[in-house]
Parts: C-alpha cells; structure tokens; sequence
C-alpha cells in the first residue's frame, strides 16, 4: 500500500485556493511504485509506468489512401488531360510489388503499397477508365493534381523508436489501437489503486432497506464508487458508518492497513454528531484544508496508518463537486498519472449571480442555443447542496474563478460539461 507520512498533508495557513491546494498535492504525494505487465485486452484505464516507443513505423511502407490509379507525376500533362496505359493491379496485402515504368499507371487500392518509382495516387472517381479490365486498359487523367496526393509515407503516423505515450497516460480505446499499431502487445503499467469508500450518518441506510423514520437512502456510495471505477480504482464498500467515534475509528484503521486511501462522505464537521474528525485525529493526522470552494465545505484531508483520508462533504452535490476538483486529481496522482481535468469552454450566461471574492464556486447550469449562433447557460433554480435533480437536470457547471464577485447576463463564463468531470 502506499505509505504517506503524519505530515505530508500538513498546512497552518489561511484558507487555501484550490490551485494551490492541488499544488501541494503534487508536491507532496509520491505516486505508488509497484508496476505489472498487462497486456492489452486488460489495460483499459490503466495508468502507464514509463514512456512508450513505437516498435514498428506506421505505416510500415509507402500505400496508397484510396482507390485509384497510381502515377508518376512527372508522366502528368501539366495542363491537360493525361492518358496512360494500366500495367498493374496492387491490392492490400501485396508482398511483391514491380517498380513502375514511365508512362504507366497501375491499378491500386487503399493500403496497396505503392509501386517503386510512384508517387501519387489518383481516385477512381477522378479520372475515366476506358477499359474496365484489370490491366490493358487505359485510363485518361484530369490536370491539376499534386505531386504525392493520396500517398500514405511510411512512418508519417508513427516512426519506429519514436514516442508514442508518455508515462502517466490512463489508457483509453485510442490508446490502445496505437499501441496496438505500433507492435505492442503488452504495457507496463502501476498497479491499481485500493480505496475504501464509506457513507457515514445514523440516518443513511443502503438502497432497497427499510425507510425508517428520518432516514434517507444512501446516495453518495453510488455516486463516488462510479467517480472511483471510471478511474480504474479497486473499490471497497466499508458500508455504512454509524454516528459512534470508536466505530467509526476502529472501521477507518482496519481499512487502513490494506487500501491507499479512505475515502469517506459526510461526518468531517464540526458539529456534536460529527465524529470523523476525532476518529482520524486520534490514530493518524488530519488537517482541514479549508478549501474555498463552493459547494464543498467541509472537506478533510490527511493520513491514517500510511494510507490517505479524504472526507468529503455529506450533500451529494458538494461531495460530486469536491471529488471533481480535489479528490479525483489527489487520487490521479497518487495512481501514478496525470489528473483528468475537465476541460472548460465559454458559454454566455444568461442569469445573475453575485458571490465572494476569494472563493471559486461552480453553478449547476443548462445549456440552450442562442438565436445567434452562441450557447447560453441557464442557471438551475434552486442552489441547495443535497440536491441531486440539479444535477440530472442540468448539462454541467459553470466555474467561477476567486477573483469574480458579480455575473450578469451576457457575460461570458466558463462551462464544464459533466461528462468530462466524470
């Protein structure tokens, strides 16, 4: 398991900004070390332990894009029509291909390779076929093509030996058709995470139980287990914490021992019924970060037994938030890769919103086209944290930097679509 020490997390100063917090982040978290060999079928999600080279050029040998005919562009009328006799026919997969003699064409289709002394490719929509017999023929050839059109290089996606992937890259499905292309059956990778994940509260129960007297189902274990799993993550569920200070301590120590992380939900305040705080304190170390976000508040950090404890908040829609912003990078970089940042883009707001400077909030929004061509964000009409039709009832958040204090209507603001904070 990862091994972080009592004060890797340390900090006495004031409120952070979350740039900062994640910065303290990388620079204090050493990612796990242990790395395995998987091969391709089974490296979906995986994180890459070192940078990957191509085995192979890509591809291998010049080939033509398209179905064509396959020229010497020095044979071309340089301003009217060409006509050459077809000498060949080259399909895909062709292992002995013939040098082209001046004032020919050969018949070739795409991935063919093309023919030494060749070096553009016409397509067959292009040029008239005055014989529809594979060679023998003629075809006549429009002016005004380029040299070296429609030619695929050898080596022009990859060059063998070059970068493919550099290490830290969680793989995904374009991942894994280059390094398939380029002759890799097997990856090296970091070895998976273990979090354990556990909902606190004496009013949550599990989906499906009994709904007693103030009691409420417990959203936020499936809500962060799919945060964690997208990730590629082992998850345990530590079930339910009941609202007792030694249980919940002697809960979050057992887990410490055989995961890299806890990851806990609701619990972190500071009222009388919130004993996280006190569990973790008493055999590890935690330090609020006091992160200026919103949603978010309170969000824990710190370290129990070797392993990282994060709190989150118990709304659902603080604890999505919190996990997108802090959580989700902490764990990327102890993982070993690089954080999956959302990647934002402007919209124009079309509501107000006032809010403190000093602060970074994120408001749940719609998104809806604009008789001009633009995309207008619709704020959500209610702003409550435990309120989970805000989040299926919008498209993603609008983020609003420390230094925004006011937006009116069409101002332009940043828009995070949930599918990348996901």
């Amino acid at each position: 398991m990862a091994q972080l020490t009592d004060d890797c997390f340390a900090f006495g100063g004031p409120m952070l900004r979350v740039d900062e917090a994640l910065a303290l982040v990388r620079a204090r978290i050493a990612p796990v070390a242990e790395v395995e060999a998987v091969s391709l079928a089974a490296a979906q999600g995986r994180i890459l332990a070192g940078d990957v080279a191509a085995r192979v050029s890509v591809p291998g040998f010049d080939n033509s894009a398209v179905d064509g005919y396959a020229v010497r562009h020095a044979d071309l009328a340089p301003a009217g029509e060409t006509a050459l006799p077809v000498v060949e026919r080259i399909a895909a997969g062709a292992r002995e291909v013939a040098a082209l003699a001046p004032g020919t064409a050969a018949r070739i289709f795409t991935g063919a390779p093309m023919p030494p002394g060749a070096d553009t490719v016409f397509m067959q929509e292009d040029v008239i076929q005055e014989d529809t017999a594979a060679t023998g023929g003629m075809v006549r050839l429009p002016p005004g093509l380029k040299r070296g059109a429609n030619r695929r290089r050898a080596g022009e996606d990859f060059a063998a030996g070059a970068p493919v992937l550099p290490e830290g890259t969680r793989l995904d499905a374009r991942h894994l058709a280059a390094l398939a292309a380029v002759g890799h059956a097997q990856v090296t990778v970091r070895r998976r995470l273990k979090v354990a994940l556990f909902s606190t509260g004496d009013e949550i129960v599990a989906p499906g139980a009994a709904l007693g007297p103030g009691a409420q189902y417990d959203a936020n274990k499936a809500l962060l287990a799919a945060l964690l799993r997208v990730r590629g993550i082992e998850v345990t569920d530590g079930g339910v914490l009941r609202d007792n200070r030694a249980s919940i301590a002697a809960a979050l120590a057992a887990a410490a021992t055989s995961h890299d992380a806890i990851l806990t939900s609701g619990g972190v305040s500071t009222g009388e019924e919130d004993h996280v705080k006190a569990a973790v304190e008493a055999q590890g170390r935690l330090t609020f970060w006091r992160l200026a976000i919103k949603p978010g508040r309170p969000v824990a950090l710190g370290t129990l037994g070797g392993a990282a404890f994060i709190g989150l908040p118990g709304n659902p829609v603080a604890s999505f938030v919190t996990f997108a912003v802090l959580a989700g990078p902490l764990l990327d970089h102890l993982g070993g890769g690089a954080a999956l940042a959302a990647r934002g883009y402007p919209v124009i707001a079309d509501f107000t919103y006032a809010k403190k400077a000093g602060r970074r909030e994120y408001v749940r929004v719609s998104l809806s086209g604009g008789a001009d061509g633009r995309l207008y964000a619709q704020k959500f009409p209610k702003e409550g944290a435990a309120l989970l039709s805000s989040l299926v009832g919008t498209d993603g958040l609008v983020e609003l930097g420390e230094d925004i204090t006011e937006v009116a209507p069409g101002t332009a603001v940043t828009f995070l679509p949930y599918a990348g904070l996901m």
